[in-house]
């Protein structure tokens, strides 16, 4: 049935699944993609978003590299936020409203419009593995797939068991079956597996809601969107999420459950995400709160299905249903299905390279929530990179990193295999130590010129990236070339409250000023013509604010950024012999071990690695 040998096979059609298929076939190799269930290609099996604080600047990094969830984010898309937008711009995150049906179609739609991908729907239940090597898999049917490299995004369907109230039952997420087989092969092979948990809240039908009693929570006045790229287009119409509040009469009736939430009776004993705990977690937790938010979000522009956002939970059917009718403006409430937990298989990512390739078989990568990852855009960026080394290894071309210094995808993929996770990692800006490098406005300058080396980003999508920042350099040029006299300056800063200047002085200086925004020193004719004369974008003039308010920051950053990087080239031999460093603490050298650090700023940020032990490493180095 499968007569050639695949470059790659992605096991598994999620977020990081759809990314790891189409950058492996974008860039040249035959690639097949395996699913259990075709028509849920990308499914969006929680809320109906994509993007947030930290996630949307990972959005924004995948598409500058030319993956598709920038893209099909702003095709799908029925809201769009700028979220901390009172903050400044490291701090910025874009976060979009999804239709979730027509997400998953358009994905799928991009999937079949790209070259050198085939498909196939069946589960695969284990790896053909030869002399320490991926070989290929075998499926539930005995139908053996040989390929060089292997890419298992499997997220939460390993053994996968789903819990409402008293009740469990196997499954990978709500309708679908788990997956069996792989877990306990790779654990026969040598590796170290763990369970995690992730939960989901009920799905509700909007017509039995009233929205005049909630709080409403409309989109941005003059949206954005995702993709650097032309051929998406902001959103000129939007539909409204709404906001209510749980109350101590909601919460009673939720404690009433207690004894029948397998959160508490020991039916669940695995780690959930804890900064997206159930209601019941969040009401034990956090005793002294009389209310929680929720977040009422449709699931598309026609749909009257809604998604009840902070209200996750595994609490009894009933007990959710009673506890539900109580928030105000859910009277009246009509379940279209209950909430649930979900336990699955997932495998330390301390067992894996840079690259994402396990270290125990050579050519087989994972990507997503079999990491111990949660979020879609951290799995996608998972998979994109696994797509993209599983790619680079079978044309014998160099693998691809990304460093901290570079792209939240890098501290993500660094924190995973140097720190490892025992809870469910979600990614965080305070997680990104060089934050204002890594903004969301300026994923494309970091890397589409990789994307473009790699085969993934166009030559269009390099030369528009070029046309913006050689705009944006040129206008912050403009202002610091160009003078302003107090008679024009003065009337402005006075409106603004701002200090007069007594004698001419250069834009550059006046625009730095925080108060001073972009309409302020358009009322300068020499900032309006030049706007006007070189058809300058607000994209461009974002930029450029960002490049003029910020200059001292960002290099500042960029320089602690470059002497921090000096430890990153210094290597740590292959298969260096830790036990011979007597001087180092036995924790030190067990950790170090165990992770392989590849250079020595990598082995400074484990934890249990003091900077003695990291002294003593480079003394025996030196010698």
């Amino acid at each position: 049935m499968f007569n050639e040998v695949y470059d790659v096979i992605v096991v598994g059609a999620g977020h990081a699944g759809s990314e790891a298929a189409a950058a492996a076939a974008n860039m040249g190799s035959k690639t097949l993609l395996i699913t259990m269930n075709l028509q849920n290609i990308a499914q969006m099996s929680c809320n109906p978003a994509m993007g947030g604080i930290a996630k949307g600047q990972i959005v924004r990094e995948i598409d500058a590299l030319g993956g598709y969830s920038g893209v099909v984010s702003d095709t799908s898309a029925i809201q769009f936020k700028m979220l901390n937008k009172s903050k400044g711009p490291a701090m910025w995150s874009p976060r979009v409203q999804s239709d979730r049906m027509r997400f998953a179609e358009d994905w799928r739609m991009l999937l079949e419009g790209t070259e050198n991908l085939d498909f196939y729907q069946e589960m695969v239940s284990g790896l053909l593995v030869e002399n320490h090597k991926v070989v290929g898999v075998k499926t539930s049917l005995g139908i053996e797939v040989r390929a060089k490299s292997v890419v298992l995004t499997n997220g939460t369907f390993l053994n996968g068991l789903i819990h409402i109230g008293d009740k469990n039952f196997g499954g990978g997420r709500a309708g679908e079956r788990a997956a069996t087989g792989i877990t306990e092969q790779l654990v026969n092979l040598g590796f170290e597996s763990g369970r995690m948990k992730t939960g989901t809240p009920p799905r509700v039908d909007g017509r039995s809601l009233d929205f005049s009693k909630m709080i409403e929570q409309p989109g941005d006045e003059h949206p954005h969107k995702f993709s650097y790229l032309d051929t998406t287009k902001p959103l000129t119409q939007q539909r409204s999420c709404h906001m209510s509040y749980t109350s101590e009469l909601v919460h009673d009736l939720l404690r009433e459950g207690f004894d029948r939430s397998p959160m508490f009776n020991g039916r669940i004993q695995s780690v959930g995400p804890r900064y997206c705990p159930s209601i019941e977690d969040k009401i034990n937790r956090f005793a002294d709160k009389d209310r929680h938010q929720l977040f009422v979000e449709p699931e598309g522009w026609n749909t009257c299905e809604y998604y009840i956002n902070g209200f996750s939970t595994s609490l009894p059917e009933d007990v959710q249903f009673k506890a539900l009718r109580s928030v105000v403006g859910f009277e009246n409430v009509k379940f279209f299905r209950p909430g649930y937990a979900i336990e699955y298989d997932y495998f330390p990512p301390t067992q894996l390279k840079h690259t994402l390739e396990t270290k125990l078989v050579d050519g087989l990568y994972f990507a997503g929530q079999i990491n111990g990852t949660t979020g879609y855009e951290e799995a996608a960026s998972q998979g994109l990179m696994a797509g993209i080394n599983a790619s680079l290894k079978v044309q014998e071309k160099e693998a691809f990193t990304l460093q901290r210094d570079e792209a939240y995808i890098g501290v993500l993929i660094d924190d995973l295999i140097t720190k490892g996770t025992e809870e469910p990692y979600r990614m965080f800006t305070s997680r990104a130590e060089y934050r204002t490098l890594l903004r969301q406005d300026n994923a494309d300058f970091r890397l589409t010129p990789k994307g473009f080396d790699l085969g993934l980003a166009s030559e269009k999508r390099l030369k528009r990236m070029e046309e913006k920042q050689s705009k944006s350099d040129d206008f912050v040029q403009f202002f610091r070339d160009t003078s302003v006299t107090p008679e024009e300056a003065n009337p402005v800063l006075e409106s603004k409250k701002s200090a007069p200047v007594k004698q001419q002085d250069k834009m550059f200086k006046l625009y730095a000023r925080p108060n001073i925004t972009i309409d302020d020193v358009r009322q300068f004719k020499a900032v309006d013509d030049y706007i006007v004369s070189n058809n300058l974008d607000q994209e461009v003039i974002e930029q450029t604010e960002i490049q003029v308010k910020y200059a001292g920051y960002i290099a500042k950053e960029k320089n602690n950024a470059d002497k921090l990087n000096r430890l990153e080239n210094l290597k740590i031999p292959a298969g260096f012999d830790y036990s011979i460093l007597k001087s180092m603490s036995i924790e030190a050298r067990q950790k170090l071990s165990k992770i392989e650090p590849v250079t020595i700023s990598q082995a400074s940020r484990i934890s249990g690695v003091s900077p003695n032990d990291i002294s003593v490493l480079l003394v025996y180095l030196g010698r």
